[in-house]
C-alpha cells in the first residue's frame, strides 16, 4: 500500500513543480492528476499498488463531507438569513450546468456538429 500512495503523492508532487514553473494559473493536483491520467494511459494499466490505495480511499470518501457539513452547522445562521440567495444560485448553477453539458455532448457527441 506505501508505494501505492508515495507513487499518487509523486505526482501530485510533479503536478505541483509544474503548476509553480510553467502553468501558475492551474492547480497543482489538477495538473499532477492530468499527469497521472497520461501515465496510466501509457502503461496501459493500473499497478497492483495504486489500486489498492485507490480502493481505500474509496472506501472511506464519506469522510471528505465532514469539514463541508461543519461549515454548513457553523454558518446556519447566515444560511438561513440568505437562503433565497442561496436556492437561487444553487438552482441556477445546477441550470446552467444541464445547459452547458447539454450543448458540449451536442456538438462532440455522436452525429453532433463536431464531427
Amino acid at each position: 500500500m506505501i508505494p501505492g500512495l508515495v507513487l499518487i503523492l509523486l505526482w501530485q508532487g510533479a503536478g505541483e513543480l509544474v503548476s509553480h514553473f510553467f502553468l501558475p494559473h492551474i492547480p497543482g493536483p489538477v495538473v499532477g492528476l492530468v499527469l497521472l491520467l497520461c501515465f496510466l494511459s501509457v502503461r496501459d494499466r493500473v499497478p497492483d499498488s495504486m489500486a489498492l490505495v485507490s480502493d481505500a480511499f474509496s472506501q472511506h470518501l464519506g469522510l471528505l463531507f465532514v469539514p463541508a457539513a461543519t461549515g454548513v452547522i457553523l454558518f446556519l445562521p447566515q444560511l438561513r438569513q440568505h437562503a433565497l440567495a442561496v436556492i437561487v444560485a444553487l438552482l441556477a448553477s445546477v441550470l446552467l450546468t444541464v445547459a452547458v453539458t447539454a450543448l458540449v455532448l451536442k456538438l462532440v457527441g455522436p452525429g453532433g456538429e463536431g464531427e
